[in-house]
């Protein structure tokens, strides 16, 4: 009926389209068949219910998950940069110290560096002999010398501190690299009984016998800095002596000062005797009862020493005032140039100083050693205010450091700068340039060559 109302062609066209929808219908609905079972909607829900979960299954989760991820990922950045961050890590994780399992000193005992020697002066010069590439002088009236510093294991105790120890051993560095000598930096506590001042002590006599080739050995303290680069001490003065403290014999034997002498910069020669006055020192140091007592000895003894308990300057002047006659004909208190020089009247004439004067000469004009005594920039709290303990002592490192950089034609742009500038233009002829100070090769670093 169709083809003979429409044609035969047009009835074709009609029947083609009719199973080409009856096979679109089908596959419409295997399709939702299939989804059903896969994404949940097997549970015979409405259709409503079927298009909900359909759209809940695609949707949602697609633009849920870049989310989760942004999430997750700023949480882990977060937790990483907090992890990273030198600012906000408590030190005190690191700085946790192991149960002390060193046997305590019996309190009924005289305390005591170490073994007792008595003939070191003769096992010293035997292990010369055997060892003569080890010689104890360098040169003529040259001797080896050791200068030894240091500091706590322990990180200081303000924010600074540890800045100002970088700048004071890169300043003992530059000296003895200019001047033939050798340097030793210690950060470790041999003996917890003499901690604090006394510290000094037991690694000393330790540093005395374990290098036999060395012939005088130097104390500085962490906070004195050498000031004049190109002063060489004068040696030769001290050939018949073995220990070099700046001080004055008046104020030591006469006065018994306290402050007659200082113990932040000395010299000990390495011989018997040293070992023997190391000996007599260290009694009045261990600490707790009797450090206390031997404060209350020292202050009743002592002329103006407030009450404190015993420190190692105090002791040696109290050593040297009653007991001359077993000591004093060894001990050589300098006071022509300043082997120690108090801070406090030297830094703020050091502009006056570099107008007027030049490096060399090592005493009031030019001072060898600036000792921030009472500063304490590695505590947290000096005697002084740290304003002006911190600027200074910038100025001290800047005033020795403009005579080494002088070298290499440059200084710092003023003594509160840590800039630099030119002093002078490169050449294509730089051995000719004059080394004013004679820092760069002075006579005893130069090697003797046999005639034969």
């Amino acid at each position: 009926m169709i083809e003979r109302c429409l044609g035969a062609r047009r009835a074709r066209q009609i029947h083609r389209a009719m199973r080409h929808f009856k096979l679109t219908v089908l596959c419409l609905v295997m399709t939702i068949v299939v989804l059903r079972g896969t994404i949940g909607a097997g549970k015979f829900g409405t259709p409503e219910q079927d298009f909900v979960e359909i759209r809940d299954h695609f949707y949602p989760r697609k633009r849920a998950e870049p989310h989760r991820v942004l999430e997750e990922v700023e949480t882990t950045s977060s937790s990483s940069s907090e992890l990273n961050n030198y600012a906000t890590f408590d030190l005190n994780k690191l700085l946790v110290d192991e149960e002390d399992d060193s046997e305590k000193p019996d309190p009924n005992k005289p305390y005591s560096l170490g073994p007792k020697i008595s003939d070191w002066d003769e096992q010293r010069s035997k292990w010369l002999e055997q060892n003569p590439n080890f010689p104890n002088f360098i040169g003529p009236n040259k001797p080896r010398v050791l200068l030894v510093t240091g500091s706590s294991p322990k990180p200081c105790e303000n924010p600074v501190g540890d800045h100002y120890l970088l700048k004071s051993i890169k300043n003992k560095i530059d000296y003895c690299r200019l001047h033939g000598i050798e340097i030793f930096y210690n950060m470790a506590l041999l003996d917890a009984e003499m901690a604090g001042f006394w510290a000094k002590l037991p690694l000393i006599r330790k540093l005395l016998l374990s290098h036999p080739e060395v012939e005088f050995l130097w104390w500085m303290d962490s906070d004195a800095m050498f000031t004049d680069m190109a002063f060489e001490l004068p040696w030769e003065r001290y050939k018949d002596y073995n220990f070099v403290m700046h001080g004055w014999n008046e104020m030591v034997y006469d006065q018994k000062n306290w402050i007659g002498l200082n113990t932040g910069s000395f010299l000990l020669r390495n011989c018997q005797w040293s070992l023997d006055i190391l000996d007599a020192w260290a009694p009045m140091g261990p600490k707790g009862k009797i450090r206390t007592e031997a404060g209350k000895i020292l202050t009743r003894e002592l002329k103006d020493r407030p009450v404190f308990e015993a420190d190692d300057q105090s002791a040696m002047v109290y050593i040297l005032a009653t007991q001359r006659d077993k000591w004093g004909n060894k001990v050589y208190l300098e006071s022509a140039y300043y082997l120690h020089g108090y801070w406090g009247i030297l830094v703020d004439k050091y502009e006056e100083m570099i107008e007027n004067y030049h490096p060399g000469l090592g005493d009031h004009r030019w001072p060898l050693v600036t000792h921030f005594v009472g500063c304490k920039p590695c505590g947290k709290f000096g005697d002084y205010p740290v304003e002006r303990c911190l600027k200074q002592m910038d100025r001290a490192f800047n005033f020795g450091d403009n005579q080494v950089l002088q070298i290499y034609g440059f200084t710092h742009k003023s003594l509160g700068s840590r800039r630099v500038k030119r002093t002078r233009n490169d050449t294509n002829n730089p051995l000719e340039v004059k080394d004013e100070l004679g820092l760069i090769h002075p006579a005893f670093k130069a090697i003797k060559v046999s005639s034969s």
